[in-house]
């Protein structure tokens, strides 16, 4: 049985050792998704919503969220990013779809950066709305995929 990363053989907590870990580029994208009325979706398209521009005010609170993640997860490594990138596709009339994609080339991989970025920025367009809809619904926050490092290419089985 594999043992945990973040604990040593004593049961204590760690930050991993990357420092023998060969440096490549490491790419990941999560995804997250909030679920509104449709009348608050046609808001947030229109740019009606008093606060400003929902997907940009999010998109700078993904990539700034994505530059702290190490701050906020005890175990995450601190990263230099190369480019933090997030988009809204595949959206419905009552549901918007946001994919986060960060990159770096390191020791260890971008996957908490990428969700961490996906998730706030979901908080950050129901905190834009909340006025309007306090009954919106963020959820489906996952790893789409990976690339780069020792384990590989990783790609979520289900589609979003």
């Amino acid at each position: 049985m594999q043992q945990l990363s973040h604990f040593d053989e004593q049961g204590a907590s760690r930050m991993v050792d990357v420092s023998n870990k060969e440096i490549t580029e490491r790419i990941a994208v999560a995804h997250a998704k909030i679920i509104m009325r449709s009348e608050t979706f046609q808001l947030i398209m229109d740019k009606k919503i008093q606060k400003g521009d929902v997907f940009e005010v999010a998109r700078i609170a993904g990539i700034m969220a994505a530059k702290q993640t190490s701050n906020l997860i005890p175990m995450c490594h601190p990263l230099n990013l190369a480019s933090v990138k997030i988009d809204y596709t595949n959206n419905d009339s009552d549901t918007i779809n946001i994919f986060a994609e960060v990159k770096v080339t390191g020791k260890t991989g971008v996957e908490m950066e990428a969700i961490t970025a996906a998730s706030i920025c979901a908080i950050t367009i129901y905190d834009m709305c909340k006025s309007v809809d306090k009954g919106m619904v963020i959820s489906d926050i996952h790893l789409v995929k990976k690339s780069g490092g020792k384990s590989g290419t990783f790609v979520f089985a289900q589609s979003v």
